[in-house]
């Protein structure tokens, strides 16, 4: 038989791996392989386990209706797949690439050895535009455009079913997974990825542009597939594809508004292979700074760690903007960006505790996409400007009324809308009489503190050595810059991963 390998690309539309299983002629074993270590790692969480199983759940109905079903198996994925070749023989082993987390990374590299050892034909096939063993990103773009513009592969009509029974999925906290709450969670699934796409391309997505700033604004005009992107539910061409399409109807129409949202939207399809194929080339990112003199910046502080997850810096619009994260699992870009910012600068965290607390949190967290941003973000990167964001400034800027601080901080709903946005300048008998904490420190210090131990390292002679073999941020277009390959990127996945079939 034949395995098709489901990962995080949980669709039988444009599926390379499915249709080329079909073409081998022999039965098919659609298989998904829950993973206790996998779910064990500090950047998984019930919120992602959930929208996993509404996920699963229908894929094995879109199966159902073509003769075959999906086949469950809980173990680690070498153990499974060795019992199945014992007892069934697999002739084939289709999968996607990809580019994970590091546990991932190491058990795509076990899962080679295997099939490699056992005789086992592996062939992996490109889910997104990332590639793997790039040596500079040269002509990157246009790669990207011509992988998009190919022909969509259409859902095989029927399947022939390999006869073995599945497991029962199990729940969460039979893997361990604590109870993670999220009344405004995305739903999980095709059906939904599909309607989520309509509404935005037919209408929610005019004011996209204007609208994606602030995290209100954006939680309704933003696309939203961000979650079904990270699953594979639909997959980045179809997604291309169809915004194209939007486009030309909406510029026929004379939409000048919409079409310019699209634009824009399509800019950041090619900025989410963009950073991908950072982690696809440096592995490690989760891990060490790109740029080893920022090593040192990070204080531990388990009582400013937990504040800040918890919605109780003492600043209300960052606080908002991690409370709502926490009820709905979304944030939009620009806010995502701040609440790292102020952890990294203004309290000085260690990236990679906060980074871990955010992962948890995003119900569309891509590994490929958060941590080149979280240390773009915090500063560590040693080519990009340091952004330390005004936590006040951008509650004004994205919130002028408060309405987005009041719904999430109810503790200050009262306020005049001035002293909403720092509650320390009112009355000290209106503070006292405030649930709520007094900041740790006063934000602007903190920002001086934050520049100013930035500012050594960078005028260290030693720093432009390392900080030039960094790749510089996406320009304004939407394409990649150009980059040449850093001897810290030696090591990569496509050194020791399988290239594509």
């Amino acid at each position: 038989m034949e395995i098709i390998w489901f990962k995080r690309d949980l669709r039988v539309h444009d599926h390379a791996p499915l249709v080329a299983g079909l073409a081998s002629g022999r039965p098919l074993l659609p298989l998904y392989i829950v993973e206790p270590d996998l779910w064990a790692q500090p950047d998984a969480s019930a919120r992602h386990y959930e929208f996993l199983r509404e996920a699963l759940a229908e894929l094995d109905r879109s199966l159902r209706a073509r003769g075959s079903r999906l086949v469950v198996r809980v173990g680690s994925a070498v153990a499974v797949l060795r019992g199945l070749h014992a007892a069934h023989t697999i002739t084939g082993l289709h999968a996607h690439e990809e580019t994970g987390n590091h546990w991932s990374f190491e058990r795509d590299i076990a899962v080679r050895r295997w099939a490699g050892a056992a005789g086992v034909p592996l062939f992996e096939k490109r889910q997104y535009g990332v590639w793997r063993a790039l040596g500079n990103r040269n002509g990157w773009a246009a790669r990207w455009d011509a992988m998009m513009a190919l022909p969509r592969l259409a859902a095989p009509a029927m399947l022939p079913q390999a006869d073995i029974a599945s497991e029962p999925l199990p729940a969460g906290q039979a893997l361990g997974l604590a109870d993670d709450p999220c009344p405004g969670r995305q739903r999980g699934g095709r059906r939904e990825a599909l309607a989520t796409l309509a509404g935005f391309l037919d209408s929610r997505g005019r004011t996209y542009r204007a609208a994606m700033s602030a995290p209100a604004s954006g939680a309704e005009h933003c696309s939203r597939l961000s979650p079904h992107l990270a699953l594979g539910t639909l997959s980045m061409r179809e997604v291309y594809q169809a915004a194209l399409t939007a486009r030309a109807r909406w510029r026929e129409r004379g939409d000048s508004q919409f079409t310019r949202s699209i634009d824009s939207y399509i800019s950041r399809l090619h900025w989410h292979c963009h950073f991908i194929q950072k982690l696809e080339d440096a592995p490690w990112l989760a891990e060490r700074c790109l740029h080893p003199a920022y090593a040192s910046l990070p204080e531990h502080d388990d009582a400013r760690l937990a504040a800040w997850a918890g919605g109780r810096t003492g600043w209300p619009f960052v606080d908002a903007c991690m409370r709502s994260l926490a009820a709905t699992g979304w944030l939009n870009f620009r806010m995502r960006a701040m609440v790292m910012a102020v952890a990294s600068y203004h309290l000085r965290l260690d990236w990679r505790q906060s980074g871990l607390v955010l992962a948890r949190l995003f119900t569309d967290y891509e590994p490929g996409i958060h941590w080149p941003q979280v240390q773009m973000q915090s500063g560590t990167t040693g080519t990009n400007i340091p952004r330390i964001y005004n936590p006040v400034k951008q509650g004004h800027d994205q919130d002028p009324d408060g309405a987005f601080i009041r719904r999430w901080l109810p503790e200050l709903a009262a306020l005049p809308t001035q002293q909403l946005h720092q509650p320390w300048l009112a009355p000290p008998e209106v503070i006292a009489a405030l649930a709520y904490p007094a900041p740790f420190l006063g934000h602007e210090d903190a920002a001086r503190a934050a520049r100013a131990a930035i500012t050594a390292i960078r005028h260290d002679p030693g720093h432009v050595a390392p900080a030039r073999h960094s790749c510089p941020p996406r320009q304004p277009q939407g394409r990649p810059a150009r980059c040449q390959p850093s001897p810290r990127r030696r090591q990569t996945r496509s050194r020791v991963r399988p290239r594509r079939a």
